[in-house]
């Protein structure tokens, strides 16, 4: 039978009873003359033989212990996976814009419904994985987030290449939003803050790797054909997970309706729920805003950057990778709110300096910007999953709705703010953004806080 499946049989020194081990731990024993008993209760029987675990109930066991460097690795490679096409496009805007005749709203748009598909499906797919399971959704989004990618190389009109862009967005909550609910399943709560640090390096890797691929890429082979390479390492990504992701070991199905309209009532009435998804709709809307529109003022005088230049100016990201595991060390030492509100008011400070004319100092402000976002990203969703305990995939999916919305509506106001004021009227509207997330952290995260409070 499968259930104690690479057990390794010894005999207990006590009294010869037979053990089975799992990465050097006792996991359970086995009786003899047992017939009857309940899969995924006090025991499992099969063949006058009883199975008995020997941890406690609700201690967490998984196929990889969490300070195994493979299983970190694989989180972070999932969350490098969601993002490598999310915001690739950013980095051949200027060409997207000539190749499809688009002006500044229309190619934001592209970038924009993106991360509204995402939004729109980060509840939804909680749903889901509530029902069907954590593993089976994570595995299946990547393989269905290659597709629109291939197709958007053949994509005739701005229309259709927009559609696409949202059909890529649609499949990534399956991604971030089951994984990150598969982690506070699996894990206790103290392992969960550095994993949730590799998770956000995987994603600020991807971020900066499809970008980075596809601007070079684009300049040696076209963007069309480049497209087809990123769609090709999805699927080839989509293999590795298959093979490497343990399955789930504590998810229970919860298919009812009725439980998940419960369980979202309950959320909407949080507090810390709330303030959580105001603040991640914030944190992306500077970030999808600053991004999107800081090439198109560096392809214009007096830079005239190329796009393969371009697509160097994201190497900011890999910084962002290697700072943000700080973010354990800082929400140890201080706590969720006082990490949130130190690394926002960093990312000011870079979004002020951005408005700098030398291109080192736009860089240097690049850097700081996208390091605080990176850094307050990972402090909110590891207080969800320290203070959400009931519909923890359903939180999560609230918290990335509002997330993904304030890409969204960050692309499309600063398109709006470009095209009136250029980049001077891009920093003012993320400043004003960011100043809306400090008011939030400090009236409302703060005070549901009781650390923040000592």
């Amino acid at each position: 039978m499968r259930l104690c499946h690479k057990l390794r049989r010894r005999q207990s020194a006590a009294g010869k009873i037979p053990l089975f081990y799992r990465n050097g731990v006792p996991a359970c024993l086995i009786l003899r003359g047992c017939k009857h008993g309940r899969a995924g209760e006090d025991f499992v029987s099969s063949g006058g033989f009883a199975i008995m675990p020997l941890l406690p109930t609700g201690l967490t066991v998984s196929a990889y212990p969490p300070s195994s460097f493979l299983f970190r690795l694989t989180v972070a490679f999932i969350g490098a996976l969601a993002f490598m096409q999310v915001y690739s496009i950013q980095s051949i805007l200027p060409l997207l814009m000539r190749h499809f005749q688009a002006d500044e709203v229309q190619i934001g748009l592209a970038v924009g419904v993106t991360v509204m598909g995402m939004g729109l499906m980060s509840p939804f797919i909680g749903m889901l994985s509530d029902a069907f399971g954590r593993r089976w959704m994570i595995c299946s989004a990547i393989f269905f987030y290659s597709l629109p990618v291939a197709l958007s190389a053949y994509a005739p009109t701005i229309e259709s290449f927009t559609l696409l862009r949202f059909l890529v967005g649609v499949f990534v909550p399956g991604m971030t939003v089951c994984l990150i609910a598969y982690l506070g399943e699996e894990f206790e709560s103290k392992h969960i803050g550095k994993l949730m640090a590799f998770y956000v390096c995987g994603t600020v890797f991807g971020g900066f790797s499809g970008r980075f691929l596809l601007g070079h890429l684009t300049q040696w082979i076209g963007w069309q054909f480049s497209m087809l390479l990123l769609s090709g390492l999805s699927f080839a990504g989509f293999l590795l997970v298959l093979w490497q992701l343990p399955p789930s070991r504590h998810f229970v199905a919860k298919p009812q309706l009725s439980t998940a309209m419960r369980s979202l009532v309950s959320h909407l009435h949080n507090r810390i729920v709330l303030s959580s998804c105001a603040l991640g709709f914030f944190v992306l809307f500077s970030l999808v805003g600053c991004f999107s529109f800081i090439n198109l003022r560096l392809a214009q005088a007096p830079y005239h950057l190329n796009t393969a230049q371009l697509a160097n100016i994201f190497s900011v990201y890999l910084i962002g990778m290697i700072i943000t595991p700080a973010a354990t060390w800082l929400l140890r030492k201080f706590g969720a709110p006082r990490t949130m509100a130190l690394s926002l008011a960093l990312s000011v400070c870079g979004i002020v300096i951005s408005l700098a004319q030398p291109l080192m100092l736009v860089f240097c402000g690049l850097i700081l910007m996208s390091t605080g976002v990176f850094i307050t990203q990972s402090a909110t969703i590891s207080y969800i999953s320290l203070h959400v305990r009931e519909g923890r995939s359903l939180a999560t999916g609230l918290y990335y709705m509002a997330y993904y919305c304030g890409g969204t509506a960050g692309a499309w106001l600063c398109a709006l703010s470009f095209q009136t004021w250029q980049w001077q009227g891009v920093v003012g509207t993320l400043l004003l953004a960011q100043c809306i997330g400090l008011i939030i952290i400090f009236s409302v995260i703060w005070q549901t806080s009781p650390r923040a409070q000592g």
